[in-house]
């Protein structure tokens, strides 16, 4: 389906493979071959892809669009080795995760690597509003990480708290790709705000999808373990649900409040909270907010030309809900 929603940009996403293939040539041939293993490793390329799209409503200038456009991406690879360091993960995408096949030290130096060369991309741009607004979501995913790491196993936060969480760790970088690509553009400001709702708003309806499928996914079609977010600490929209559902007796509260009991029972608990989602309308509670994020996105667009682009946003909308589903 990916396929066919980026039919009005294909040929522009290989100059963009391109581009990273680019960033794996170095004169160090242990750091080509890190950079080599984590910029090949199958993701969708989302966010690239919005760039792109965002920048086909106006002047469409790809000698500014394909530098964002990769920034954007090595910035994700970015978040992604950190969050695995930070969280010790042993395998992404299917594969073990580079902290896992070269250690920690070198994975959060890597990530640190491809941060400052996002930075350095982006410059190619020559716009500043958009250099500054990638500054910013840099700080703003940092800040994101960093209120997670602080409410780990913390069973006191809102669903408001959640919200303003995954919107700094996960949205911030879907409307920083959809901004920028609509400013690189030379769009009005009523448009560069409509796109950067939609990126809002879609990059929220993401990661609660992700959150469902840590529950009801299967480690083959995740590429990582199901429940990694319940054995972080890490509250997300369905566990919130079972603590309004079950206030008193709640196999989550007995999660967290014995975060250090053996690896065993840990495991046990996470397979029983899992299946108490599976079987209660939580999973459809939780795809029924997603879907309303999505259709905020997509009305967000209502104004602006009805073009390829335009058609293959609104389809990305209706991916990010369809997705595993």
């Amino acid at each position: 389906m990916l396929s066919t929603i980026y039919e009005p940009i294909q040929e522009d996403l290989v100059k963009v493979e391109d581009s990273l293939s680019l960033v794996s040539r170095t004169d160090f041939p242990w750091l080509s071959e890190l950079l080599d293993y984590s910029l090949k490793s199958g993701g969708k390329r989302i966010r690239p892809a919005l760039v792109l799209l965002s920048g086909k409503f106006y002047s469409y200038n790809l000698g500014y669009l394909l530098p964002m456009a990769t920034a954007v991406e090595l910035m994700h690879a970015a978040t992604l080795i950190h969050d695995d360091a930070i969280d010790k993960s042993s395998i992404r995408r299917g594969r073990p995760t580079i902290n896992k096949l070269w250690g920690e030290e070198q994975a959060v130096l890597l990530g640190d690597y491809l941060f400052a060369k996002a930075g350095e991309t982006v410059t190619e741009t020559q716009n500043v509003p958009v250099i500054r607004l990638f500054s910013q979501t840099l700080e703003t995913i940092t800040s994101g990480e960093l209120n997670q790491a602080v409410n780990a196993f913390n069973l006191e936060q809102t669903r408001q708290q959640y919200l303003r969480r995954i919107s700094g760790k996960t949205a911030s970088l879907f409307s920083l790709a959809t901004e920028s690509g609509v400013i690189l553009s030379q769009a009005p400001k009523k448009v560069v705000k409509a796109l950067k709702e939609y990126g809002d708003n879609l990059g929220i309806a993401f990661q609660i999808v992700d959150d469902i499928l840590d529950f009801v996914g299967t480690e083959e079609e995740m590429g990582k373990p199901i429940g990694s977010d319940l054995a972080q600490g890490t509250l997300t929209l369905p566990a919130m649900l079972i603590l309004e559902l079950y206030p008193e007796d709640n196999l989550i509260k007995e999660l967290f409040n014995n975060r250090y009991m053996p690896d065993e029972d840990r495991q046990a608990y996470i397979k029983r909270v899992i299946e108490l989602v599976v079987n209660s309308p939580i999973v459809e509670q939780c795809y029924a907010t997603a879907s309303d994020y999505c259709a905020k996105a997509s009305q967000s667009l209502k104004e602006l030309p009805d073009n390829a682009s335009h058609r293959a946003l609104l389809e990305l909308a209706d991916y990010v809900i369809d997705r595993k589903r």
